[in-house]
């Protein structure tokens, strides 16, 4: 009995350490490949909301990271001409009728939107989805605008007393980014100088 159970638990044994070195040789030869499709990702993010036109750099590899409301950390992309940063961009995120909704915000040195879009959302397909570049232009509608311009209290949709449509049937879905667009725009006024500064060392300071 006890030479049988110390063959199954070599047995097992061996077929845990096996199964162990397969695991860390794919991922030895996928990290790589995940690291690239990542990098490019993020690259296209950034290309749809920061134009070409206003920089030199890769402003993937050009980063600050500051802290948002929350204390967690937030990394800034710059884009800039020479050594002048000429616009940013940053993750944003509001509620939805399906949970959180996560969006890229590009913002030049004037505090103007340069562009927003989508990067993941559970809305409901036909209606909440519109939010995407790909289901309408909805969301090309905040480029060029800024704080004050319209009034911080019109940055609503207009079911609620602001400047902007809602959706036929879907009110919450552009509520939740109307409000996540006004907020990183605020956030952006108040950390101006230190996203600006062209070679800003990183900060801890918390948005309040």
């Amino acid at each position: 009995m006890n030479q049988s159970s110390i063959y199954h638990g070599l047995i097992l044994g061996a077929f845990c350490l096996g199964f162990g070195l397969v695991l860390a040789l794919t991922n030895a030869l996928t990290v790589n490949d995940i690291a690239a499709r990542t990098m490019e990702d993020r690259q296209n993010s950034l290309a749809a909301v920061i134009p070409d036109s206003i920089h030199d750099n890769n402003p993937v590899t050009d980063t600050v990271t500051l802290k948002d409301r929350d204390g967690e950390d937030l990394t800034v992309y710059r884009a800039k001409k020479g050594n002048e940063v000429t616009g940013v961009a940053y993750e944003i995120s509001g509620i939805g009728y399906a949970g959180q909704i996560k969006l890229m915000l590009g913002v030049g040195a004037d505090g103007r939107v340069l562009g927003v879009r989508a990067l993941a959302h559970k809305e409901t397909p036909g209606l909440g989805d519109k939010i995407e570049i790909k289901k309408g232009d909805w969301i090309t509608r905040f480029t060029g605008l800024r704080i004050g311009n319209p009034p911080i209290e019109k940055w609503k949709v207009k079911k609620d007393g602001g400047q902007f449509d809602q959706f036929s049937g879907a009110t919450i879905t552009p509520r939740g980014v109307v409000g996540a667009i006004r907020e990183g725009l605020v956030f952006f006024d108040k950390h101006k100088e230190q996203m600006t500064q062209p070679n800003t060392p990183q900060t801890d300071n918390e948005v309040r």
